[in-house]
């Protein structure tokens, strides 16, 4: 029996994750809802008078950071009473999940996971921070599996999910501005190791050493696989895909190989899936390509990290780049790529990008990522004869000048299409 069941409950956000929760819930359980700005919502309750109720549980959404908050000291005194949407899952539901965490990658991971499930006729659903909360599911048997991504901000405050299998794909630093340190973010990913099952396995990078280093501390008891990223060789060549030519879509494909052995999937399937995959939208995904020209939406990046793999690989870049950067951010690319980067930096904080890039990268400043494009495009026309990329990887945050990664992906297709006539 769930936990949760005929109990008291405070749903805090009234995002997506918020108003699945409060529609899973409104039929078993006593549920409140509250969000810091949105008014007038059904089953909502004053602020004045939360402090005055007595909850069992509170269900707080990803997006609620308890020292950020107009609910923080009532948080903070109910630190034991927190949970997430994953638990109220779990409480629920003991059906296998396939969770997956790390700094970069998790969305093309969990996207690979559920094609090749499905290709061999899986009954698998696909949720998470990829976009679907996982309480908004409908139509689960006993045989559903999920595919989960889990981000830091999920994971931080989950005390009794658990997942069959998990994977930490990497971890470099991210999201300091709400965690403080890289210490705290760490331990927010290690969650989604937590099991009380012998049956439960756990992949991590052989050679993330952060992740190593807080798990030799850890009390974790699943069993643990140690993934070569770099083993993938051989797989490339079969399956003859551009897109897993990159430092990050090889260790994406790397725990894609090690987690289909575990669950004794068809290789034949299995290529079959990776040689017709795309990718997803904003993530490296190459929006034009003729002769010598190959322009590249990458708009999903919000860190250096998750930039740095696609700078490797392409030549003569044109980087666009800008946004608000991550707190701790650092741009760690190996001296011999730099004299093949010309970048471009948009935006209110160029001072923060100028400074990571001074005596490394040439770069050139705009107010806007339409002007930076402008220029951009005035170069190249006197290079005819030369192979060249321009690559949109902001290595930052999108909320200075758009809702999300998405709009701001959507806005660059469109200067694009207007510059090249659609």
């Amino acid at each position: 029996m769930s936990i949760f069941l005929n109990k008291k409950i405070l749903i805090y956000g009234s995002g997506k994750s918020g108003l699945s929760t409060l529609k899973f819930l409104k039929n078993k359980c006593n549920v409140f809802l509250y969000d810091d700005f949105k008014k007038n919502l059904k089953k909502s309750i004053c602020y004045k008078f939360i402090e005055k109720y007595h909850f069992d549980f509170i269900i707080i959404s990803p997006g609620i950071d308890i020292n950020n908050c107009k609910l923080s000291n009532f948080l903070k005194k109910n630190l034991k009473k927190i949970y997430t949407d994953l638990d109220v899952f779990y409480s629920f539901y003991k059906n296998d999940c396939i969770s997956i965490t790390g700094t970069n990658g998790k969305s093309t991971t969990c996207q690979l996971l559920y094609e090749i499930l499905s290709k061999h006729k899986y009954d698998v659903k696909l949720v998470g921070n990829i976009g679907k909360p996982i309480l908004s599911s409908n139509n689960i048997k006993t045989k559903t599996i999920f595919v989960v991504e889990a981000s830091s901000y999920q994971l931080e405050y989950s005390q009794i999910f658990q997942s069959r299998y998990a994977a930490i794909l990497n971890i470099s630093p991210d999201h300091l501005e709400r965690h403080k340190t890289v210490k705290k973010y760490v331990k927010a990913k290690l969650k989604i190791l937590n099991s009380n099952s012998k049956n439960s396995l756990g992949f991590i990078n052989k050679r993330d050493l952060l992740t190593i280093k807080e798990l030799k501390k850890s009390k974790i008891k699943r069993k643990i696989f140690k993934v070569n990223t770099q083993s993938v060789n051989n797989i490339q060549q079969k399956i003859e895909n551009e897109y897993f030519l990159n430092e990050a879509n090889k260790e994406n494909l790397s725990f894609i190989m090690a987690i289909s052995k575990k669950l004794k999937l068809k290789k034949k399937i299995i290529f079959e899936t990776l040689k017709r995959f795309k990718g997803l939208k904003y993530r490296q995904q190459i929006i034009y390509k003729k002769s010598l020209l190959t322009i590249i939406n990458d708009s999903k990046s919000t860190s250096f990290s998750s930039s740095v793999s696609i700078l490797k690989k392409k030549l003569n870049i044109y980087w666009l780049l800008g946004g608000i950067p991550k707190k701790g951010d650092k741009f760690n690319l190996h001296k011999k790529y730099y004299s093949n980067i010309k970048a471009f930096i948009y935006g209110d904080n160029k001072k923060f990008f100028n400074n990571k890039l001074r005596g490394k990268i040439q770069y050139s400043n705009f107010d806007n990522l339409s002007d930076a494009l402008k220029r951009i495009l005035m170069i190249i026309k006197k290079e005819n004869f030369i192979k060249k990329t321009i690559i949109f990887s902001p290595s930052a945050a999108s909320f200075d000048s758009f809702k999300n990664f998405e709009d701001r992906g959507n806005y660059f297709n469109n200067l694009i299409k207007k510059y090249f006539n659609g």
